[in-house]
């Protein structure tokens, strides 16, 4: 394993707010603190429209390991499709170590943008917002991370 001590985070999480903020990646977040694992976790409430944080890019790039959570709703955030791609970068220049989490969403749903995902990235769309390369980066960087084996918890949670 790569000495974490130059790393400012062993850990950084990825998440949809609205879905998995309260429950599991709130419980993932203290398990993991409890366990003396140095997290990153974004506390505020992001909204649409405003500039994406540079501290969550320092953030992600600082650190050993990331962990994107996909959920529901995940990839009807920018904010989320912007980490997942910052991750990726970070995994090519320097090794970083990517390990999803699939909660209450299958991987091949991330992996090929169907289901809601296909519909978070029509609605992207219809608002002409984003440039066709940044939404071939977000595809890209989806079904790439959704390629990792990861921990699969579709239809799994709230036992």
């Amino acid at each position: 394993m790569v000495n974490s001590s130059r790393y400012a985070y062993e850990v950084f999480l990825s998440f949809r707010g609205e879905d998995t903020r309260t429950g599991f990646t709130s419980f993932l977040y203290t398990s993991m603190i409890d366990a003396g694992i140095r997290v990153y976790k974004d506390d505020k409430e992001l909204c649409e429209g405003e500039e994406f944080g540079p501290e969550l890019l320092q953030a992600i790039n600082q650190s050993e390991i990331s962990i994107p959570i996909f959920s529901k709703g995940y990839a009807s955030s920018v904010w989320c499709l912007k980490e997942l791609v910052q991750m990726v970068e970070c995994q090519k220049t320097r090794g970083q170590k990517i390990m999803p989490i699939f909660y209450d969403v299958a991987p091949s749903e991330v992996r090929h943008q169907t289901g809601g995902y296909g519909e978070a990235f029509l609605s992207h769309e219809k608002k002409n917002r984003y440039d066709e390369e940044t939404m071939r980066q977000w595809k890209t960087a989806l079904s790439a991370v959704a390629a990792i084996k990861g921990w699969d918890l579709h239809n799994k949670t709230n036992r």
